[in-house]
């Protein structure tokens, strides 16, 4: 079964960046968009990441980049699951 989720990615740490952008691309086939907002006043990063994937890829790709020295990452899933595609 499959979720659909958004991930809230506070990056406050910018040489952790790179270490982020490997993991988001390792975990590409399930992301359906990301957008990127810096916010240079306050000198962090705010990413925010749709994807559609099982539940347990989510919350490793969530754990992983929680792990992160700097960032700081929240999931909000819908209601939405799928058996398929």
């Amino acid at each position: 079964m499959k979720r659909v989720a958004v991930m809230g990615i506070i990056v406050e740490n910018t040489d952790a960046v790179e270490n982020l952008n490997h993991l988001l691309h390792e975990y590409g086939p399930y992301i359906i968009g990301r957008m990127g907002i810096p916010y240079r006043e306050k000198h962090i990063h705010i990413v925010s990441i749709a994807i559609d994937a099982p539940q347990d890829t989510i919350s490793a790709l969530a754990g992983k980049i929680g792990k992160l020295p700097g960032i700081s990452v929240k999931t909000a899933y819908s209601s939405v699951i799928t058996n398929h595609g």
